[in-house]
């Protein structure tokens, strides 16, 4: 059984989700949740409160492996930045603790679970519900992430069976 978490970075939310894979690949849902930093006095105290909260999370769950969500290129810069440095406080959280961590765009994560990388968040979080045997609207941001893990564990076992690594895997 491998342990997989997913994170969906933002600067004003978080999105974290963990999920189980067992050998034959069947996924199994273990915690979602959004990290609601926006409250906080200063930009460097919500950066803080990311990797304090995934810090306790991993801490609680003991993950195996992570997938992230890449940095997209915004129209804004200032938001771009802001979105780079709040993914940065999740991947120092998640390496801090030993994990290793593997990126994938939000075309590869829309790709694996919807079928298409130009799917939206409704069906994103749709699929995500029914991948997993959630019952109920999820938060855009925690599908999100458990999108992000389960991309992780398709792409893993993809790679295995095929016995390439990631670095030499290109979707185009």
């Amino acid at each position: 059984m491998t342990r997989i978490i997913g994170i969906d970075p933002g600067s004003q939310r978080t999105g974290v989700g963990i999920i189980d894979v067992d050998a034959s690949g069947k996924l199994s849902h273990v915690f979602h949740g959004a990290l609601a930093v926006a409250g906080e006095a200063t930009f460097p105290l919500r950066l803080k409160r990311i990797f304090d909260e995934l810090c306790a999370i991993i801490a609680a769950h003991r993950p195996d492996e992570c997938g992230v969500e890449r940095v997209f290129m915004a129209r804004n810069a200032d938001s771009a930045l802001k979105l780079g440095q709040a993914r940065g406080a999740a991947i120092c959280a998640v390496v801090s603790q030993g994990i290793a961590v593997h990126e994938y765009a939000a075309t590869e994560v829309k790709q694996a679970v919807v079928g298409s990388g130009r799917g939206d968040k409704t069906q994103v979080q749709h699929m995500i519900g029914v991948l997993l045997g959630l019952k109920g609207p999820l938060q855009a941001d925690a599908a999100d992430a458990l999108a992000i893990a389960v991309t992780h564990a398709h792409t893993r076992a993809s790679l295995a069976r095929v016995g390439i690594p990631r670095t030499a895997w290109r979707r185009r």
